[in-house]
């Protein structure tokens, strides 16, 4: 009778157990449905356009770029950047967002060559497109 009272006892401890993970696989499947889906970052909803008043240049000659933001508060700073052996570097054409949620800002072009140019939200990671300025 001692060896009944043992198997019952495992079988007991075993339906236990199972239910147990079942339970909890579905409560971990329910919860896993309940979770609600990330909201996109501020900077993932903004944007910047670009359009540049002139595609080639003498070097010293100055251009003005100019475009729209989206999702980026009046005031906010931005800066022309230059792509440079690969990296995107910051020049001294700066602005801020006018409201109506544009911008504008001049640049003077010195290095010779193919300028690939671009606006940056300083401190998000929000750019324009890169357009191409022909220096010579």
């Amino acid at each position: 009778m001692h060896t009944i009272q043992r198997q019952i006892s495992r079988a007991l401890a075993a339906g236990t157990l199972s239910l147990a993970l079942l339970s909890a696989g579905g409560a971990g499947a329910l919860a896993a449905e309940a979770k609600p889906k990330p909201s996109p970052s501020p900077s993932a909803m903004a944007s910047i356009t670009i359009k540049a008043s002139a595609t080639s240049v003498h070097a010293g000659g100055s251009v003005t770029f100019s475009g729209k933001t989206q999702g980026l508060k009046t005031g906010w700073p931005l800066v022309l950047q230059h792509q440079k052996g690969g990296k995107w570097i910051p020049l001294k054409a700066t602005t801020k967002t006018k409201s109506g949620n544009t911008y504008s800002l001049t640049a003077k072009l010195n290095t010779v060559g193919n300028e690939h140019l671009r606006v940056s939200a300083v401190g998000k990671k929000v750019y324009s497109p890169a357009v191409t300025v022909n220096v010579s």
